[in-house]
């Protein structure tokens, strides 16, 4: 019977290491999961753009093709890959990081220069000038999706990996898996509610058996197309600026902190002695700079991704 009594004891106790390692991997993804809010905010408001022009009835499949194509490229790829970073040459984590800044950057600043009338922009992430039958220009969307989202998720995981305390190896890889999987699960998750609320809407107004309900449904049918531009309004913000922060953050980290300074001493000037918004202010201070470098470093590196980069990656990437 004390034998029996130690291995109970023995039992509860690994049990409750167990759900300590769980709540300390939901923490730390939690944790890992918000630095990389940004670029799953972009994530969300340009993936929308490929659905458009296809009926009703493929959106759902189309978003279902890119979401397991994402999760898989997260943790078939991305994952061991990061891992293999972090193991054995944690010192290339910052250059990747820089690399994928720099792409975001060049996004939302040619986004930024093509509503303002300069240049003539290459068809958008939305691959508005690609022709041929509706099969094959799904095939060609869900491509381009798939390829935009991979540049994004590596950020993604990358700049989670790099928010990650030291840990153990498993720990590392259960909060990545779980960062990868949330992320994921919330990005097309609310892909899907954006691309099916103007068919809800539609349905809502043609079918609803209340006024209020049918005034409700034509009320999204309207403002979906506003809804849909401030997304865009939204995503190319925070192109600029994780884009910007990402690179500022390091280079801090690669030893040119002087950019990095400047901005963290003219936030907290600027919000010195606002009482309980000091925090907010700060925050929106650091990240509207950290914007506008993006904004300035995107804009000279359009020439380089258009004439140079775009080119290659169009010859690299798969045929439909």
């Amino acid at each position: 019977m004390s034998g029996l009594m130690a291995l109970l004891d023995d039992v509860a106790a690994l049990a409750k290491m167990a759900a300590a390692s769980v709540d300390d991997v939901a923490g730390q993804a939690a944790k890992a999961g918000s630095k990389a809010a940004g670029a799953a905010i972009d994530d969300a408001a340009v993936t929308p753009k490929y659905m458009q022009g296809f009926s009703p009835a493929r959106e759902l499949p189309m978003v279902w093709r890119i979401a397991r194509a994402s999760l898989i490229n997260k943790l078939v790829f991305l994952l061991p890959a990061g891992l293999a970073l972090s193991a054995f040459a944690p010192w290339l984590i910052p250059p990747i990081l820089m690399l994928g800044g720099g792409y975001l950057c060049f996004e939302g600043a040619e986004k930024v220069a093509h509503f303002l009338g300069f240049g003539k922009g290459h068809g958008g992430p939305d691959g508005s000038h690609i022709e041929g039958d509706a099969a094959h220009l799904e095939e060609q969307k869900v491509a381009g999706a798939i390829k935009t989202d991979f540049i994004l998720s590596a950020e993604i995981m990358t700049i989670a990996l790099a928010a990650l305390p030291e840990s153990v190896l498993w720990m590392e890889a259960a909060t990545l898996a779980m960062v990868a999987v949330g992320i994921t699960a919330l990005v097309y998750g609310a892909v899907a509610l954006i691309v099916k609320a103007d068919d809800v809407g539609l349905y809502m107004a043609e079918n609803g058996r209340l006024g209020l309900t049918r005034a409700l449904g034509r009320g999204i049918v309207h403002a979906m197309p506003k809804f849909m531009n401030l997304l865009m309004i939204v995503g190319t913000a925070a192109m600029l600026w994780v884009g910007g922060s990402i690179i500022l953050h390091a280079l801090d980290q690669m030893g040119f902190p002087a950019m990095y300074d400047w901005i963290h001493h003219v936030a907290v000037a600027v919000a010195q002695g606002i009482g309980q918004w000091q925090g907010a202010v700060e925050w929106a201070v650091t990240a509207g700079l950290d914007g506008v470098f993006g904004l300035v470093l995107g804009l000279a590196l359009i020439p380089v991704g258009l004439k140079v980069i775009k080119p290659v990656w169009t010859r690299l990437a798969p045929a439909p």
